[in-house]
């Protein structure tokens, strides 16, 4: 998949097995993905990864919300856009955030990670609004 996938496991083992109700796995997920996509990753990944972040950062969904999202998205449409891949993806990778501490600083961090991706899809906002605006029903 990913060249980063051994440290992806790892922070999703820490991610599943936090106490948090607000499912922060999700986040992961969705950085991870929008950070690391490619020309040979599906379109529908890229484009849930990226209304993630963009529910996220921008809309304050936190994990659980953004996941209920991607399942209404999967029952709307069966096509989804293919966004040019930004060049840059973003300054925090997954390596910042596992070197962080488990707890409550290592979250800080992921919520750092998100809004540094989010940042560098910037570009897709319009976009990425519009498909929610017109799959979510959200302004």
């Amino acid at each position: 998949m990913f060249k980063d996938d051994d440290l992806y496991n790892e922070l999703a083992i820490y991610t599943l097995s936090h106490a948090d109700p607000s499912f922060i796995h999700q986040l992961v997920v969705d950085a991870y993905t929008a950070q690391n996509a490619d020309d040979t990753t599906k379109p529908i990944a890229v484009v849930f990864a990226v209304i993630g972040l963009y529910l996220h950062i921008e809309k304050g969904y936190t994990g659980k919300q953004v996941q209920r999202a991607h399942m209404q998205l999967a029952n709307r449409s069966k096509t989804w856009p293919k966004l040019p891949l930004p060049a840059q993806r973003g300054v925090i990778r997954i390596q910042d955030v596992v070197s962080v501490e488990p707890g409550p600083s290592r979250d800080a961090m992921i919520e750092r990670w998100c809004a540094a991706v989010w940042d560098a899809w910037l570009g897709s906002r319009t976009g990425i609004a519009a498909v929610a605006r017109e799959h979510l029903r959200i302004d």
